[in-house]
């Protein structure tokens, strides 16, 4: 099922939360047998309650009509800490897109309505989600908590991000993913969502950041977003163009034909090479396409879900 086709006429950013649970919901509607069967929280049955027990669960409604204490005991109850990790770099701004939508989402755009659509299902399931930002700068960082409270903190920073254009700003991928890899000491879901685009090319640092990841037994999955009709397969008009780096301001001006072999194939030594370290280091990675749907997307975050708890 196509979620977008349904939302097109919707802003992406006028209401973050309403739009992450149409995600999800439109995601499983399509699917025969549910993956998340088992991941509902749904109400079960009253259990007495026992003093020294958490009082979170106590239905005091019952209590109203009955004078005793009972629980609400819920089915498949998990403990799980996921971490979210968002590329805010120049790069993830591309391309420009104007007004976002669900039709018309760039890389930042995609990765933040994605955390958000994550970010319901965990909410459902009582979990703990954290976030952390980061661009020429570690932008933000908080660590994981299931309170109502957060969650609205997290979606009110999400919602604030793809205002911040970022333009001219560099990107240390490296540095920041090792600060983020020292800030989460609990065994947690790590999912970082980047272009692994950055102004300082050094491979060697980039894939010992996300080794480092793995530290504390952590689980990783790489969300690799990417503009695939321009990004990848480099499609433009063979009209005289110019190309900026957004993050340097560097630019060059060519025919687009000139350069298509030459491209694709760096870019595709560049994947294949990530492709390996990862495998290497045990992280999971997904290569996006940002311009599809979100299954691939939520269809990985269950599988990886489940192995984990």
């Amino acid at each position: 099922m196509d979620v977008k086709s349904e939302l097109h006429k919707a802003q992406l950013f006028q209401n973050l939360e309403l739009l992450a649970r149409q995600v999800v919901e439109g995601f499983i509607s399509g699917i025969h047998k549910s993956p998340f069967h088992g991941f509902s929280a749904e109400f079960a049955e009253h259990k007495i309650y026992n003093t020294g027990e958490s009082t979170k669960h106590i239905d005091w409604k019952l209590f109203a009509r009955t004078d005793k204490l009972y629980t609400k005991h819920y089915e498949e109850e998990t403990n799980l800490r996921c971490h979210m990790v968002l590329d805010n770099s120049a790069s993830m701004h591309y391309p420009e897109v104007g007004k976002l939508h669900l039709e018309n989402l760039n890389k930042i755009g995609f990765g933040v309505l994605a955390i958000a659509a994550l970010m319901h299902i965990l909410k459902k399931q009582r979990d703990a989600v954290g976030l952390s930002v980061y661009s020429d700068d570690y932008e933000f960082f908080v660590k994981e908590k299931s309170s109502e409270r957060h969650f609205q903190l997290l979606l009110s920073t999400l919602n604030s991000i793809p205002e911040s254009k970022n333009t001219g700003k560099a990107t240390r991928t490296y540095h920041y993913l090792h600060q983020i890899a020292e800030k989460i000491h609990r065994r947690s879901l790590i999912f970082l969502f980047s272009d692994m685009l950055q102004t300082e090319v050094e491979e060697t640092k980039l894939f010992e950041a996300l080794r480092h990841l793995k530290y504390n037994k952590h689980e990783v999955v790489l969300f690799h977003l990417l503009d695939y009709e321009h990004e990848l397969k480099f499609d433009f008009d063979n009209a005289p163009k110019r190309f900026v780096d957004i993050e340097t301001g560097q630019y060059i001006d060519l025919y687009a034909e000139n350069i298509k072999k030459a491209y694709e194939k760096k870019v595709g030594e560049y994947i294949r090479a990530l492709k390996l370290k990862c495998m290497q280091y045990q992280i999971k990675y997904v290569e996006t396409d940002v311009r599809s749907d979100f299954s691939r997307v939520l269809n990985t975050f269950m599988v990886e879900r489940q192995k984990f708890v």
